[in-house]
């Protein structure tokens, strides 16, 4: 029978601290007090009609369980893994559960999410280069392919490939092996090479990790690098190793070291011995909207001075937009280009590259999760208008178009069918939550009533009309009230000493409130009245909202 009952108020994903309309970092008294008041407005000794009464105990009986949860001296054990369950992204525990049954929840979701860290454990990550050769389409002679049968048509061909794949393997808690290889081919000719290596933690401060390698090209590798952390703000790094190449023996050594400067710059300093000796610094700087680098190296045969800078915008899909200059004994590149969100796991960038005497080079690079796809495209060997307006306009319009024509439509398409299947799986409990803010907008009726006659005695706050949901751009009447509920009683019910306060919390979990439009954006407006005077104000679903105030006044015409 207790079991029945429970099953009659449970409610799955409603906010306790919404249900009592308090902050997370209530009080002790600020609970009881809210508490005290709802109990006030539910108990059922107050409603003679038997209907009534049990639709009372119903909503008595709930206010009660959120209170016991919310003021248990374990109530900590409902906030911290409730968060970190919704901060990992698994599934929310239904929040009628006691701190005992949430603890409980919260191991069984920890041992799967151990068992997912596993298989990432492996780590992999890979990268695929196709290098285009598509210099015929700016550097041909019309007479010679005139001569060509069916000719006319450039030619476009791939003239390199490159494809390297990695993954780690666990060994111990402080050991690890990483096996890696690729494959290169360019212009007819090519090779591979495929390296093993093992990483020992030493300590909280460093690691080291042996390296052996073999390839058809440069010959048996070993190396042997290690990183130290020398202070809080400063960590070194030393390599050294051996190529046995059909050349000879080729040693190599390299020491870098690193410092931060302020909470957003970092400084390097490397030194490198052996086929390409340099000494290299770099300043490195990168804050929530920029990155900044500026690099200088002095060294056999390279020398080089680079700068770069790229912006972040704020914005959801992380757009950023980059250019470089780096002139050296090689020549001089320029590069610009953007970067940008195109899905959850998917990263798309296009750069140009123009230099003297390398030409200018399109590179398109695709990250998706941990494999990355590159596209250079070399154009033209020479420094040509056409080329540089090609490789910056055509990019951008294949872009917009595929974005418009088909990532909107398919993302449209994709949140449409995930916002239907929500409907439907939370259609008979948002049907429920239905009838329980109407029974509790019926039991409200009586305490709004006098809450109104005692602020209109002191000409206070009076809600005239609220309405909570979505509001739709169309001003028909008919597409608006879809999706909208008329919340005006609920709110005058929670007008105190001619204010009303609303905690950063969704309202569809306060008193006599519900949800219209399951998993679209929803707002509250509010048309109230206070010492005579109109105001109007529109708040979003989790914003806190606090009236009256000076700036909600709608100022009359004169």
């Amino acid at each position: 029978m207790a079991a029945s009952t429970e099953n009659d108020f449970e409610f799955n994903t409603q906010d306790y601290y919404s249900l009592l309309n308090v902050r997370k970092e209530a009080t002790l008294e600020e609970l009881k007090a809210s508490y005290r008041r709802l109990c006030m407005l539910y108990h059922p000794d107050q409603h003679r009609d038997p209907e009534l009464k049990r639709q009372a105990e119903q909503l008595f009986n709930q206010v009660h369980q959120a209170y016991e949860v919310l003021s248990d001296a374990h109530s900590t054990i409902y906030d911290i893994f409730e968060k970190g369950l919704e901060v990992e992204g698994w599934e929310v525990v239904e929040r009628k559960r006691t701190p005992a049954e949430i603890r409980e929840e919260y191991e069984r979701l920890q041992r799967e999410k151990r068992r997912e860290k596993t298989a990432a454990k492996k780590n992999p990550k890979g990268t695929i280069s196709v290098g285009v050769d598509a210099t015929d389409l700016f550097d041909r002679y019309d007479d010679d392919f005139e001569e060509m049968p069916g000719g006319g048509f450039p030619h476009i061909e791939i003239n390199r490939m490159h494809i390297s794949q990695s993954i780690e393997a666990p060994l111990t808690n402080s050991d690890t092996a990483m096996l890696s290889g690729s494959l290169s081919t360019h212009n007819g000719s090519g090779g591979g090479n495929i390296n093993v290596t093992v990483r020992r933690v030493t300590s909280a401060k460093g690691w080291g990790e042996v390296e052996f390698g073999a390839g058809d090209i440069l010959g048996p590798l070993v190396g042997l690098k290690v990183f130290r952390n020398i202070s809080p703000r400063c960590f070194l790094t030393a390599q050294c190793g051996l190529q046995f190449s059909p050349r000879g023996l080729r040693p190599s050594c390299s020491l870098m070291t690193a410092r931060h400067l302020d909470q957003n710059t970092m400084g390097y300093l490397q030194w490198r011995w052996g086929a390409n000796s340099a000494m290299t610094t770099s300043l490195v700087r990168d804050t929530k909207s920029s990155h900044f680098t500026l690099a200088l190296q002095l060294g056999v045969p390279h020398s080089y001075l680079m700068m770069s800078y790229q912006y972040k915008f704020q914005d959801e899909d992380q757009t950023k937009v980059k250019g470089s200059v780096k002139t050296g004994w090689f020549g001089t590149v320029v590069e610009y280009g953007a970067e940008r969100k195109i899905s959850r796991h998917s990263v798309l960038s296009a750069t140009v590259s123009i230099g003297v005497p390398q030409g200018v080079t399109l590179k398109i690079k695709l990250s998706r999760a941990s494999q990355t796809y590159l596209f250079p495209v070399h154009l033209t060997d020479q420094l040509l208008p056409s080329a540089v307006f090609y490789a910056t306009v055509g990019p951008f319009l294949a872009y917009v178009a595929v974005h418009r024509l088909i990532i909107i439509p398919y993302t449209k398409a994709q949140k449409e069918q995930e916002l239907e299947l929500q409907r439907k799986s939370s259609a008979t409990d948002i049907a429920k939550k239905k009838q329980e803010a109407e029974t509790a907008v019926l039991l409200m009726q009586e305490s709004v009533r006098r809450i109104i006659e005692a602020e209109e005695s002191k000409m206070g706050l009076i809600i005239l009309n609220g309405w909570y949901g979505k509001f739709v751009s169309d001003t028909s009447q008919k597409q608006e009230k879809a999706k909208v509920i008329d919340v005006t009683v609920p709110l005058q019910c929670l007008v105190k000493d001619s204010k009303l306060i609303l905690t950063e919390a969704s309202k569809a979990g306060l008193p006599g409130f519900y949800d219209p439009c399951v998993g679209e954006e929803k707002s509250l407006k509010l048309l109230y009245q206070f010492r005579g005077v109109m105001h109007q104000v529109i708040s979003a679903d989790t914003e806190p909202l606090r009236i009256p105030k000076q700036s909600h006044r709608i100022e009359s015409e004169s």
